[in-house]
């Protein structure tokens, strides 16, 4: 079994139940077991693109699936979350990424391990020191990487 983490994020419709939606919807994914799941943050959004604030958090799940196979369940359950892919870094119903997949490397066209930009991210950095401060990432911990990046820009959601 891998270990690997998921980054989540919502910004429209009701956001929470989206999460927590995406989230019940893992854990009856063939192949996926032992979800835990960090708290919720709003963040303001990444990108040039006006739109409303995100609630993100971060999932470490234990699975049986290949990469590739985990990256194609993730889009299927952006799809039945209505994602539509309009604009670049615009808003959306819910967004998945694969963050780290145990100690792998893969840079292919639809999938680069581990997720190119995390370890700059605030917003992927506070829910996952929060779940596994010590997880190697690019040759340092997510929790050294959070001091480096700084915890500004995100609030825990109650």
């Amino acid at each position: 079994m891998a270990r690997a983490f998921l980054g989540l994020g919502s910004n429209l419709g009701d956001r929470q139940a989206t999460l927590l939606d995406a989230i019940q919807r893992l854990q009856q994914t063939d192949g996926i077991q032992d979800c835990r799941c960090s708290s919720f943050y709003e963040t303001a959004p990444v990108g040039p693109v006006q739109q409303g604030d995100y609630l993100n958090a971060v999932v470490e799940i234990k699975t049986s699936l290949e990469p590739m196979e985990l990256f194609q369940s993730c889009q299927r359950l952006e799809k039945q979350a209505d994602r539509v892919r309009e604009v670049r870094w615009g808003p959306r119903t819910l967004d998945i990424d694969i963050l780290a997949f145990d100690d792998v490397s893969l840079n292919s066209p639809e999938l680069t391990l581990p997720h190119a930009e995390a370890c700059r991210r605030a917003f992927v950095l506070v829910p996952w020191a929060e779940l596994a401060p010590d997880f190697m990432l690019l040759g340092k911990a997510v929790a050294d990487w959070l001091q480096e990046v700084g915890h500004e820009g995100v609030r825990k959601f109650d």
